[in-house]
């Protein structure tokens, strides 16, 4: 790419926000703000896709594959750590999701 002012400046933005999230408490509040978003994300998706009761079994494979990619991408044997915290946000984020599903199993077998 060229050196621009907005190449510079984008360059600029990502390395404060990089050295800002280097810190511990911060790492560990995208964490975990990942892991509840996904909570949340499953229990909207759950509720629509429950409320029509047509497409259970295709949203169902849907989401089995896109967890399945995720887990390729993290646990990948070659993966480099350039970003590690969105690598690690994705995967909280699939664990938020395995989670609430979980969740809702339960309460529909009860």
């Amino acid at each position: 790419m060229q050196n621009t002012r907005l190449n510079r400046l984008l360059d600029v933005i990502f390395d404060q926000l990089r050295n800002q999230l280097r810190n511990p408490w911060r790492r560990l509040s995208v964490l975990s703000i990942s892991l509840l978003l996904g909570n949340f994300a499953a229990n909207v998706l759950t509720t629509f896709v429950g409320q029509a009761a047509r497409q259970d079994a295709v949203a169902a494979i849907v989401l089995v594959i896109l967890l399945e990619i995720i887990n390729r991408l993290f646990y990948r044997p070659n993966r480099r750590p350039e970003f590690a915290l969105g690598w690690e946000a994705l995967n909280s984020f699939k664990l938020g999701v395995t989670y609430a599903l979980f969740l809702e199993a339960f309460k529909l077998g009860s």
